[in-house]
């Protein structure tokens, strides 16, 4: 079958499963409501990432996104019916990728925009020195749910991938960086986000950092392409 089609089935199946529209629009709500809560009240030598400070709690709905998106195919023999229309499992899986990135990208851009546009009525930040921010906040949110979407591929579980992600997102991230700053920054949450930054400390920039992620990322999804290869359905 060709690329399109599966893909389009892939996009069909997230878009009918209520918890997945759920987790796109928490994207965009705990991330503003966080950043506009948190905005008056942070750090203003660095006014960039007060603004987009609430991306921190919204990278959990996206790594729940792309956690589920997956991991729903391991339920009730989904995935064999799924193979059973799609024996290419290299394929398949390649246009599952796809149909997690797309629908992040498409709510983090605007998510971004209007975290700025909040985020400036308070730091006074311009909208040229917001774009980067804005940007990174939509390609770091895809990362991550690409990492979880492979993860969840190689665990075969949203609650295994989920009980290892978000404690380390939300607690051990945070731990691992106070004592040990230097490898610390190459963690794909901490290396991502070096993009909400106004100027980043350390051996990464803020796009070097995203390159990082989209490393994590790529490992998870080759690890998870190869589980998927290998294992019986």
């Amino acid at each position: 079958m060709p690329f399109v089609p599966v893909l389009h089935a892939e996009w069909i199946k997230i878009r009918t499963l209520r918890p997945l529209l759920g987790a796109l629009a928490a994207v965009l709500v705990v991330t503003v409501a966080f950043s506009a809560v948190t905005a008056a009240q942070a750090d203003r030598s660095d006014p960039l990432y007060a603004v987009f400070f609430g991306v921190s709690l919204g990278q959990v709905a996206a790594v729940v996104f792309g956690a589920l998106a997956v991991s729903g195919e391991y339920r009730d023999g989904a995935l064999r019916l799924t193979l059973a229309a799609v024996p290419d499992r290299t394929r398949w899986f390649a246009a599952k990728a796809v149909a997690v990135a797309l629908p992040v990208l498409a709510v983090g851009l605007p998510t971004g925009l209007v975290t700025l546009a909040v985020g400036r009525a308070t730091t006074g930040i311009t909208w040229a020195e917001g774009l980067r921010g804005a940007v990174g906040c939509a390609l770091y949110l895809t990362l991550m749910a690409l990492f979880a979407a492979g993860l969840a591929a190689v665990l075969r579980s949203g609650v295994g991938t989920l009980g290892l992600l978000i404690p380390f997102l939300l607690i051990v991230s945070f731990v691992v960086g106070d004592l040990a700053s230097g490898a610390a920054d190459y963690l794909p949450d901490r290396a991502g986000q070096l993009a909400l930054h106004s100027a980043p400390e350390g051996p990464l920039g803020p796009w070097s950092g995203l390159a990082v992620t989209a490393l994590w990322a790529g490992a998870a999804l080759g690890a998870g392409a190869w589980c998927v290869r290998r294992r019986d359905a």
